[in-house]
């Protein structure tokens, strides 16, 4: 595998969580003007994908969690969403334990020929037990839910660029199978993109070895360096010929014209915390943060004040002016980030003013780092962004 280089060259990716869930993305009674429901998230899509954005990622939960009592299905509401744009790839989020990878395998093939080339899926190993136990499923120990999640993704992969694909597992059995059609040809990706997160050194060893791209919650400069740094010891010696993965990290972004304005927003939103959900989201999550052998799983040093937002974007601190987020946003490019994925509290409005105020700033200043690093921004790789066509 080769040594992992940061890419200087290429633009950063940007993504947003898809609210397709009530509540927002804050566990907080602080006013947040965005919908659940899919005429919103259709025209939020929209507005996405002429703002600069290239990817969306729609969440899984099946039972409510963190406050939120109403939730649309992932792969259903993801393959609408692909129908109501033209360029924005979207990311849905499955359980395995939840879908058989081969079924899976086919309806992302699907979703990809009628978007494209847009479908994506994100493995979440899975975390809230009582979702597994109270429909009857096998509830797994912390590593062996990834010793299941690597074999997932051997078979999406393995039916997804082979014929008459064989894979004998813990967890899955292929015999000689073969999917026809096999997904679209895009450029030179070899099949839908794979995403996979978790802090967790089982999760960074699975990362390592399959997915090709790794998502964290949010993390401050060290920590996601720590992170970068297990996945590729993980992939220099498990990933043979394939390319490294690359980086993708959470980040809630308030916005604000000035710095103290932004802080104020972040103060209100803890201190109209709805501590009870906060608290019982900390409680289920508790396990997963301390369920490792080393204890390096997700949350387990989270805040009260962290849970606010349920994974950790406030850690990322994009928060301040449009001139400090970029900024911060380059100083994690300089440690190997390559895409971020974010929230925020009125997403429409916000997300836009995002394309609007923060992506040309970004974009400026990945040039001169570029240039200060003996190479050019190849701005042929910039996605296509036309604000006037938002509204349309």
């Amino acid at each position: 595998m080769p040594d992992h280089v940061i890419d200087f060259s290429s633009p950063l990716k940007f993504a947003y969580w898809v609210p397709n869930v009530s509540g927002g993305l804050v566990v907080s009674t602080i006013e947040q003007r965005t919908n659940w429901e899919f005429d919103y998230n259709k025209e939020l899509a929209r507005i996405a994908e002429n703002s600069g954005f290239e990817y969306a990622l729609t969440q899984t939960r099946y039972a409510a969690s963190y406050g939120a009592d109403k939730q649309h299905e992932a792969t259903s509401f993801s393959l609408a969403l692909l129908g109501a744009t033209e360029r924005l790839k979207v990311i849905a989020a499955v359980h395995p334990g939840m879908w058989h990878p081969g079924v899976l395998a086919k309806f992302i093939i699907t979703a990809d020929h009628l978007s494209q080339g847009r479908a994506a899926v994100n493995i979440v190993s899975g975390w809230l037990k009582d979702e597994f136990v109270n429909f009857g499923l096998d509830w797994l120990d912390h590593d062996e839910r990834y010793v299941r999640t690597g074999e997932f993704i051997d078979v999406l992969r393995g039916l997804w660029t082979e014929q008459g694909y064989s894979q004998r597992g813990k967890y899955y059995t292929i015999n000689d199978f073969t999917l026809n059609p096999a997904p679209v040809s895009v450029g030179s990706r070899p099949h839908p993109e794979i995403f996979f997160g978790g802090n967790s050194t089982a999760a960074q060893a699975v990362a390592g070895r399959a997915a090709d791209w790794y998502f964290s919650n949010g993390r401050d400069l060290e920590g996601f360096k720590d992170n970068i740094a297990g996945v590729l010891a993980s992939a220099r010696t498990q990933r043979a010929a394939l390319a490294p993965p690359r980086f993708g990290l959470n980040g809630f972004v308030i916005s604000r014209e000035t710095e103290k304005e932004a802080q104020e927003t972040l103060r209100e939103i803890i201190a109209k915390a709805h501590r009870p959900a906060v608290e019982g989201f900390a409680a289920a999550v508790k396990e997963a943060g301390q369920s490792t052998k080393d204890g390096k799983g997700m949350w387990e040093d989270s805040s009260f004040e962290d849970l606010v937002q349920y994974n950790d974007g406030f850690r990322s601190k994009l928060i301040g002016t449009p001139e400090q987020i970029a900024e911060r946003i380059i100083e994690y490019k300089k440690i190997g980030v390559n895409l971020f994925l974010t929230g925020y509290l009125h997403f429409q409005e916000e997300l836009a003013a995002f394309g609007r105020e923060v992506l040309p700033i970004v974009r400026e200043l990945e040039a001169e780092l570029a240039r200060k690093n003996g190479t050019e921004l190849n701005t042929e790789l910039l996605p296509t962004a036309t604000l006037a066509k938002a509204s349309r």
